[in-house]
C-alpha cells in the first residue's frame, strides 16, 4: 500500500518499527478522529501479520494467505463490528456475545497462519457487558495472538481497557499538510480551504464534504439560521424542510456553525459563517443553544418525532434574537 496519507504513513512507520523490533503489543488501540484512515491502517497491519511473505513492510498480495484475505475467507482473521438485529437493521452497539465469540476464537490454535489476528471497530461502541468480557481476553494473552481496537473516541473506553492496550494515536495534521493533501486529490485550493475549515481541520472529513454537496448544504443551513434570526423564516417551515432531507446532518451543521461563530467572536476563527446575523446574541445563551443542539442530535431517530425536536431547537434559536 503506497497511497497512505502523510499522517497514515507516520503511524505506519511506528507500527513497522515495533513489529521489526519484536515489540508489537498483544493489544493495540488505534485511536483518533474519524476520517483519518485508522481502519485502513488496521487492515494493512492485519494483512501484514497474516501474510507468509511480506515485502517492503506490507503484505505481498500474492501468497496463499493474501489470496484468502482477498476472498474474505482467511480462518485466522477475526472481526467484530455492528451486526444486524432481528429487523435487519444494524445495531448501534457491539454486544457481549460478539466479544465472547472473539475471545473463544483467539483461544484456539491458528489454522493456516502463524498468528491469529482480531479487530473490533468501532471499539467505543461496545456496551458495558462487552467491555467486561473483553477484559478477560486482554488479561490472558497468548503468543501469536493480536487484538486491534479501532476507536474514533478512545476516551470513551474504560481505563481498565486502555491500560491493557498500547495506544497509537492518529491525530489531525497541520493545516498546510492537509491542504496539500487535498490539492493532491484534485481539489482547488479555495474550496479545499473552505471544506477543511468546515471540517475543523479534518482532511478526511473535508474530502467527504468535497465529494458531494455537503458544503452547499452547510451554506444553506447558515442562511436558514440567519433568516430565522431575522424573522424572515419560520421555525415550523424550516423544521419540515430540514427533516425532509438529511435532518441529522443539517442539525450537526447548525451546531458547528454556532460553535464557529462563538470561536470567531473569541478571535480564533478566520471567518464567521454567521456574520450576517441581525445582532449579536448573548454568548452564554449561544453556548446553551449549542449544547442543546448536540443533545437533540444524539436523540434523533428515538421515540420522539425528529421534526418536533428540531422545531423546538429552531424556536429557541429565534428567541435568541427577539
Amino acid at each position: 500500500m503506497t497511497d497512505f496519507s502523510p499522517w497514515q504513513a507516520r503511524a505506519w512507520t511506528q507500527i513497522l518499527g515495533a513489529l521489526d523490533a519484536g515489540r508489537l503489543p498483544h493489544a493495540l488501540l488505534i485511536g483518533g478522529p474519524a476520517g483519518l484512515g485508522k481502519r485502513a491502517l488496521s487492515e494493512a497491519l492485519m494483512r501484514r501479520l497474516l501474510c507468509a511473505t511480506p515485502r517492503e513492510g506490507f503484505a505481498c498480495g500474492q501468497c496463499r494467505h493474501c489470496a484468502l484475505l482477498d476472498a474474505g475467507t482467511h480462518p485466522d482473521r477475526i472481526e467484530e463490528t455492528f451486526e444486524p438485529n432481528d429487523k435487519g437493521e444494524l445495531r448501534r452497539e457491539i454486544l457481549i456475545a460478539q466479544v465472547r465469540r472473539l475471545g473463544e476464537k483467539l483461544a484456539l490454535t491458528p489454522q493456516v497462519a502463524r498468528a491469529l489476528v482480531a479487530r473490533i471497530h468501532p471499539a467505543e461502541a461496545m456496551n458495558r457487558s462487552a467491555f467486561n468480557a473483553l477484559l478477560k481476553t486482554l488479561e490472558e494473552p497468548a503468543a501469536g495472538r493480536y487484538l486491534i481496537l479501532v476507536a474514533d473516541q478512545p476516551q470513551r473506553l474504560p481505563a481498565t481497557i486502555r491500560s491493557r492496550c498500547q495506544e497509537l494515536r492518529v491525530d489531525l495534521p497541520a493545516r498546510q499538510e492537509a491542504l496539500d493533501w487535498l490539492a493532491g486529490q484534485g481539489h482547488p485550493s479555495r474550496t479545499a480551504s473552505e471544506a477543511l475549515e468546515a471540517a475543523q481541520g479534518n482532511p478526511g472529513l473535508a474530502r467527504e464534504y468535497l465529494a458531494g454537496d455537503a458544503l452547499a448544504l452547510r451554506r444553506k443551513v447558515a442562511a436558514d439560521l440567519v433568516a430565522l434570526a431575522a424573522g424572515r423564516a419560520g421555525a415550523a417551515e424550516l423544521s419540515a424542510l430540514w427533516c425532509a432531507d438529511r435532518a441529522a446532518l443539517r442539525l450537526r451543521f447548525a451546531g458547528e456553525l454556532v460553535r464557529d461563530h462563538l470561536a470567531r467572536r473569541a478571535g480564533s476563527m478566520r471567518s464567521d459563517p454567521l456574520a450576517e446575523l441581525p445582532r449579536a446574541a448573548d454568548v452564554l445563551a449561544l453556548g446553551t443553544w449549542f449544547d442543546a443542539a448536540v443533545r437533540t442530535l444524539n436523540a434523533l431517530d428515538g421515540p420522539l418525532r425528529d421534526e418536533l425536536q428540531i422545531a423546538e431547537r429552531l424556536v429557541r434559536w429565534r428567541e435568541l434574537f427577539v
